[in-house]
């Protein structure tokens, strides 16, 4: 390890470069009007039909040479933080490793070449293999149907619920049944996508073990109730033992049960949702199934579906027909709910998922869950001495959590805790986050890190937290110091932030 103490500080430089860590100004500071790195010809003469709305002066956006794009996006991407950079340890979030083989499939001409708008006739190989997916997603889940059309969680979400509003509208109790249970400690998309159908949110508390208890389901159900929304694994990283008994009581009130597939990377492989109850689920492909992830994009999460919702999931859905395979598109052909998105999904992920699923089978995608909660359970039992965890010393699922009980006195924030980590060259991990938890501190480390890699983490976090305990205050309320940006006002940026760029 190096020994910062014998080395001091190094000068200032001239150009604000330090080595190979480049200061790089904003696109519209170094850019200008008159460069660009192509060459595009004077239009021939046409008519607008823009009438008032034609832009009247220059557009005024900067240009780059191509040379001077290229280094600049470069330089950039040497301030990004990525799993492949190191250990990415955001709870509730799953940034495992994306495998190489997925990239190289998803680039071959017949999936990076295709067009939502070609003929069906000339895409049977995506259909297929949109059909060999559906078909792990169905037998990893026990579920009846698929919805592969979702853009990711939230969008899952609210294709799941919508398909719940369908099947209460055909038994005619749409009207009367709109409450959504919803527990305190649930992924904030939950409520939000029940609100946007227009559905009443009622809470669920957790109990003090961290989990909901079937007697609060009890008491909370009614003729109103359309469904719960129920996270398994939970946001706290705990399995919710009451699972089946919370699915039967909701089905016996006449509602269904959502679950929140955001944490299937504990269970695939292991259990299956079907098996619990579960009527509609989502799964992150981005997260259980190793596709890319960040960055706003590119999500998908396809909803799978029991045998009681089966028949109302959104176009366009797969049918195979006598041996031939097709997409059905119009919902006047079935009972579907209707068109969520206009298009069938995000076909790159389509392949980099189904290439994980081969390249692991069944056996390697279970090998993989187990993995992800050993690692876990591994981090919560190396820090339970210097960290504190609010639910006890209980066996968790893929992720473990702490709160800032072991600050208390120290003058040190979870904020700042995650801030030192930056200077310590990782990412922070989810903070603030179940909101059930004060100064949460949410670690997921994933299958993807070896014990070296765990045991470094762990001895990083050790140090931090023995350097808080020692009242070295000062450590953490300026970090980070070692970064591209030191720490804004934060209180500022989120009351006047700057949306627009005045040179």
């Amino acid at each position: 390890m190096l020994d910062h103490a014998n080395h001091p500080a190094a000068p200032e430089t001239f150009s604000g470069d330090r080595g190979l860590d480049h200061e790089e100004p904003l696109l519209f500071e170094i850019g200008r009007a008159d460069v660009t790195g192509v060459d595009i010809a004077e239009p021939e003469p046409f008519a607008s039909r823009l009438g008032a709305l034609e832009r009247k002066g220059p557009i005024g956006l900067p240009g780059l040479t191509e040379p001077e794009a290229v280094r600049h996006y470069i330089r950039l991407s040497r301030k990004n933080y990525s799993i492949d950079a190191g250990l990415y340890p955001l709870g509730s979030c799953t940034m495992k490793h994306n495998p190489r083989l997925g990239e190289k499939m998803a680039r071959l001409d017949g999936f990076a070449d295709i067009h939502p708008l070609q003929p069906q006739s000339t895409a049977r190989g995506a259909l297929a293999l949109m059909e060999e997916l559906s078909r792990f997603l169905l037998a990893l889940t026990n579920m009846s149907a698929v919805a592969l059309s979702p853009k990711a969680g939230a969008h899952g979400e609210l294709c799941g619920l919508m398909t719940i509003e369908a099947a209460l509208r055909a038994r005619g109790e749409a009207r009367t049944r709109r409450t959504v249970l919803i527990p305190q400690s649930a992924h904030g998309t939950n409520p939000a996508s029940a609100a946007l159908l227009g559905f009443e949110v009622r809470a669920i508390p957790a109990g003090e073990d961290g989990i909901v208890h079937a007697d609060a389901v009890a008491a909370a159900l009614d003729d109103s109730v359309a469904a719960i929304m129920l996270t398994n694994p939970n946001t706290c990283g705990l399995f919710e033992r009451d699972v089946v008994e919370i699915a039967r009581l909701v089905h016996e009130a006449g509602g269904y049960f959502y679950c929140d597939g955001a944490n299937f990377n504990a269970i695939a492989g292991v259990a299956r949702p079907g098996d619990m109850g579960v009527d509609a689920m989502h799964l992150n492909l981005h997260k259980t199934f190793s596709t890319p992830h960040g960055g706003g994009g590119p999500g998908a999460g396809p909803v799978v579906l029991s045998a009681r919702l089966a028949r109302f999931a959104p176009v366009p859905f797969l049918l195979r027909e006598g041996g031939e395979l097709r997409l059905v598109e119009h919902a006047n052909e079935t009972q579907s709910l209707g068109r969520l998105t206009a298009f069938h999904g995000q076909m790159g992920m389509f392949v980099r998922a189904l290439s994980y699923l081969l390249s692991h089978g069944g056996d390697g995608v279970a090998q993989a869950s187990r993995d992800a909660v050993l690692a876990a359970n591994y981090l919560r039992a190396r820090l339970r001495d210097v960290m504190t965890q609010p639910f006890g010393d209980r066996i968790c699922m893929h992720e473990a959590l702490f709160d800032d009980s072991f600050l208390k006195g120290t003058g040190v924030t979870t904020l700042d805790f995650a801030k030192a980590m930056i200077d310590e060259g990782y990412h922070p991990m989810t903070i603030y986050f179940p909101l059930v938890v004060h100064g949460a501190m949410l670690i997921e480390p994933t299958e993807s890190e070896s014990k070296s890699s765990l045991d470094r983490f762990v001895s990083t976090l050790r140090a931090l937290a023995e350097s808080a305990k020692r009242g070295e205050t000062e450590r953490f309320t300026q970090a980070p110091r070692h970064a591209p940006r030191r720490r804004p006002d934060e209180t500022a940026a989120a009351r006047k932030p700057v949306l627009r760029w005045r040179g």
